[in-house]
């Protein structure tokens, strides 16, 4: 019986962080200022499952001059295909929470 509460818990906590996440980028995309950035670094991130499987992910982020001509480095929130650091792309941001981007396609 507990098992299941927790499974519950778990699995409510995962769908509310995804939408949270959709929305974020909605926001983003619809009322973000674009900016060409450059891409500062890439982590790299091995988890594995209790499985004894393996899953890799990349986190990208970027530098670029915000609205105040300051340096802002942010995460995207989608992987920008074959990109390496130093290469230019174009992203979109909220100018009040400017730490996290979106690619404009």
């Amino acid at each position: 019986m507990n098992e299941y509460i927790i499974f519950g818990a778990v699995a409510a906590l995962i769908v509310g962080v995804g939408i949270y996440i959709i929305i974020r980028n909605s926001k983003i995309r619809k009322n973000g200022v674009e900016a060409d950035a450059i891409v500062s670094r890439i982590e790299e991130n091995w988890t594995t499952s209790s499985e004894g499987g393996a899953d890799y992910t990349e986190i990208y982020y970027v530098t670029f001059l915000d609205q105040n001509g300051q340096t802002v480095e942010a995460r995207l929130n989608s992987q920008p295909g074959h990109t390496r650091v130093g290469d230019s792309v174009r992203i979109k941001y909220l100018p009040e929470k400017p730490h996290f981007a979106v690619i404009v396609k």
